[in-house]
């Protein structure tokens, strides 16, 4: 469960809504004490640093990476210590304590080093480097620079590697099941011809058709066999990627991003979201966000909808059953913004598939912008749907919108399902 906060963190962090992600990494450190896990504890109390740097909030930033240093020094990887340490010295680079930069970086190059991590080694190599150059120190700041590029050269070699590793998996893979399959012939020709024997010893004609009658099944069980093992890998593969993409991947092993010039995206977000879920066990929480997410699902399934992630704790609940037990309800926002999108898989462990553009911004941007209880759509959406029957619409004029500006936004006021 942890691992998955932390997931979601940081998906979320890279959306650019950093307390969001914070809120994420507050809620997978306390399932890491749960459990206790120290190593867990300090991955999360670095990441949620690296968070309030980000925000400015630089005494924060110290303190939470000084924690994470401290539970890492007594028990815990020296890559992990060694990136605390250069998340600690990167805080004293903003606050333009150089010397303190210097001193951390120093002791976290060495500790990499004894680690050979080489992703920590050129996260470490880039901060000394700022460090030494803005010191002016011009030759440790080349051997630091000779580094960094020498790091991020062998962490592309690593990845093409391993992409070579997984097309030698499936080859041997392939192969191994070619020779099962052939093994299984020859057994089944075996079995065939001996029962063919026997049958030839009373009846040719008896035999012959025994024969035929046998092998036929033999064939159609086989078929039946292979038949429901792919159905349940295709299934499997369609519950992450659309079906045209998946059909995609395994005709060629990959998948080419695409451009749509139209499409539309919905967000979804709960309403003080973490102050509920300390009113409720983990138990509690889990059962909640998955009947949440199962009714969402269900409503976009029977649409033809394409769900992309869920985040954190997007998606819907039914309200009324909660009031009658007592129990404190989410209460949502949506918000929907329609426009050109690309979209792709990302990475080669666990790959998603996902989207990126301004439309996707604009949209979560809808959904910040709008009130609990209300689906507030964007002009472009507005456009497409005004004369839809059954539709009406309440406009709000030019609101404010993060990085966006004014923009003109509709609450939609009755619409039928």
């Amino acid at each position: 469960m942890a691992e998955g906060f932390n997931s979601i963190s940081g998906h979320t962090l890279r959306d650019g809504d950093n307390e969001k992600a914070a809120e994420n990494y507050l809620l997978a450190n306390m399932a890491y004490e749960n459990a206790h896990d120290s190593t867990g504890m300090a991955v999360t109390l670095d990441n949620l640093g690296i968070v309030r740097r980000r925000q400015g909030r630089l005494d924060e930033a110290l303190e939470l990476h000084g924690r994470a240093i401290r539970v890492l020094e007594v028990k815990g990887p020296k890559a992990n210590l060694a990136y605390s340490l250069r998340s600690m010295g990167a805080v004293y680079q903003v606050k333009g304590d150089h010397a303190r930069a210097l001193d951390y970086g120093e002791r976290a190059l060495i500790l990499a080093r004894q680690a050979g991590d080489v992703l920590v080694l050129k996260d470490v190599a880039e901060l000394l480097y700022e460090s030494y150059k803005t010191s002016g120190q011009k030759g440790k700041a080349l051997d630091m620079y000779e580094l960094f590029v020498q790091m991020r050269d062998s962490v592309k070699n690593e990845e093409a590697q391993r992409e070579v590793m997984r097309h030698e998996f499936n080859y041997q893979f392939e192969k191994k099941e070619a020779l099962v399959a052939a093994e299984q012939a020859r057994k089944d020709a075996v079995a065939a011809e001996r029962i063919k024997r026997k049958e030839q010893q009373r009846n040719a004609f008896i035999g012959g058709f025994g024969l035929m009658v046998l092998l036929a099944g033999v064939f159609l069980f086989q078929r039946n066999r292979i038949s429901k093992e792919r159905k349940r890998s295709d299934g499997l593969l369609l519950n992450i990627l659309p079906a045209e993409v998946a059909e995609e991947l395994k005709d060629t092993g990959s998948a080419v991003a695409k451009h749509f010039e139209q499409a539309t995206i919905l967000f979804s977000d709960f309403k003080g979201f973490t102050a509920i879920s300390e009113k409720l066990t983990a138990a509690q929480l889990v059962e909640e966000l998955n009947a949440c997410f199962q009714a969402f699902d269900h409503i976009i399934t029977a649409r033809g909808i394409e769900k992309i992630k869920t985040i954190g704790d997007a998606y819907m609940c039914a309200k009324s059953d909660h009031d009658a037990q007592g129990l404190p309800c989410f209460e949502m926002r949506v918000g929907i913004h329609t426009g050109p999108v690309v979209a792709g898989i990302v990475g080669v462990k666990k790959f998603q598939y996902d989207i990126w553009g301004d439309t996707v911004n604009t949209a979560s941007r809808m959904e910040s912008s709008g009130e609990v209880g209300q689906v507030n759509i964007s002009e472009a959406t507005y456009a497409l749907v005004k004369d839809e029957p059954g539709l009406t619409f309440t406009p709000r004029g030019k609101v404010q919108a993060k990085g966006k500006g004014e923009m003109e936004m509709y609450f939609v006021d009755a619409l039928v399902i």
